[in-house]
């Protein structure tokens, strides 16, 4: 019974806090606070799991903690990068998005590239360079570009498209400094659409260019 009276106090502790969200103002559990409680009920567990029959009150506690700090310091750091490239991308047309530990940048294609071409609108060029100095100050994460386009055209020459323009995005941010090792790309064509391939608007939402960004320490 003591084992799960700690492991219930330290998960408690760990995601008891509440912030409010400054995008839509509604109250919730910061992702470093749900990361610190997932770390701490898996570290929990790994200290019953690893100790003797003795300890075994003190190796749930310890793993808790530790699991706990280990998980909000992914939150943290990602927290940080989401609120320095929503700073950036104000007012640029691309969406920065958040799931857990990980962040996706939606470029449109109305932005990004003049039509059935792989080659980057110049004033899309400082949109980028935004992005890439933040991903240059938060390097600990690894980054895949994705390309995807509507349905219109054939199979092939959408998935040719889609995989230049993903390849042109993560060229421009080599470029411009962002470590080659950190980037893959991806085409997509038209696969995974977000909207309806059957009405203009939501042929210009698939469109798009995607830039998921992932910790390492998340894998």
């Amino acid at each position: 019974m003591n084992k799960w009276i700690a492991l219930g106090a330290a998960v408690v502790v760990a995601t008891g806090c509440q912030t409010i969200d400054p995008y839509t103002g509604e109250q919730k559990a910061s992702n470093t606070t749900v990361g610190a409680g997932i770390g701490a009920a898996t570290g929990a567990v790994l200290g019953a799991m690893t100790s003797s029959k003795g300890d075994r009150n003190k190796g749930i506690l310890t793993g808790a903690l530790v699991g706990g700090a280990v998980g909000g310091g992914v939150g943290y750091y990602m927290d940080q990068q989401e609120a320095l490239l929503r700073q950036e991308l104000a007012g640029s047309g691309v969406q920065v998005q958040r799931n857990g530990d990980e962040i996706r940048l939606v470029m449109p294609g109305n932005i990004t590239f003049p039509t059935n071409s792989h080659d980057l609108n110049s004033s899309f060029m400082p949109v980028l360079d935004s992005v890439a100095k933040v991903l240059t100050k938060f390097d600990q994460t690894q980054l895949m570009v994705d390309g995807f386009t509507d349905s219109q055209g054939s199979f092939e020459y959408n998935q040719q498209l889609s995989e230049r323009r993903a390849s042109s995005v993560a060229g421009y941010l080599r470029n411009v400094g962002v470590a080659s090792q950190r980037l893959q790309s991806k085409g997509w064509g038209e696969r995974y659409p977000v909207a309806d391939n059957g009405t203009a608007a939501g042929r210009a939402a698939n469109r798009r260019v995607e830039l998921n960004i992932k910790s390492f320490d998340s894998q």
